[in-house]
């Protein structure tokens, strides 16, 4: 696992640790059940506080990208299956709302396609 921290590009830390880590998930890098190195372990190797680690920590578990397993441990999850049902959730709410405004598919869809667009660039 690699971890580095650009204090000039002005992303917060914390959002730098989860974003890396969580890139590294998706892409296999960190496979299914690697052990992540503790809060304080990796807040030292980085030079960050470890309430900093700590938040990218909650947050990536938020996601369903790591899991804690208590003393043994914090772990890369299956977090595809997780992540893909928040996705679906985050999508049936929009949908319905989109409805309740009176937009039409179409334009709902576009708007979708934009948003992603406009993230993913």
């Amino acid at each position: 696992m690699t971890v580095r921290i650009h204090i000039e590009d002005g992303t917060p830390p914390y959002e730098q640790v989860r974003a890396q880590i969580a890139e590294q998930a998706r892409s296999g890098e960190l496979p299914v059940g690697y052990r992540l190195p503790t809060v304080r372990g990796l807040a030292e190797t980085l030079g960050l506080a470890a309430n900093t680690v700590a938040k990218a920590y909650r947050a990536l578990e938020a996601d369903g990208v790591i899991e804690t397993r208590g003393r043994n441990g914090t772990v890369v999850a299956a977090a595809g299956s997780a992540a893909e049902r928040e996705v679906a959730a985050a999508a049936q709410v929009f949908a319905e709302r989109a409805r309740r405004l009176g937009v039409g598919e179409e334009v709902a869809v576009a708007a979708v396609r934009d948003a992603l667009r406009a993230v993913f660039e």
